[in-house]
């Protein structure tokens, strides 16, 4: 039996509204570098290049 292929990564970074026909992406953009930034929740909660390292924190009111 064929090994399956792994499923596609790009799901997760965008939401794909079917009755509009638009994709929206999920995560920011990174200012500095424009790359997708990572959302961390723990230890506090944050936006993180991987790439050039800017970490963007969330403040909450």
């Amino acid at each position: 039996m064929a090994k399956e292929k792994p499923k596609a990564y790009i799901h997760t970074l965008y939401q794909v509204d079917y009755k509009s026909n638009s994709v929206v992406l999920k995560n920011k953009k990174c200012p500095r570098c424009g790359n997708i930034m990572a959302h961390h929740l723990k230890p506090v909660e944050r936006y993180q290049c991987g790439y050039c390292g800017y970490t963007e924190f969330v403040i909450k009111k």
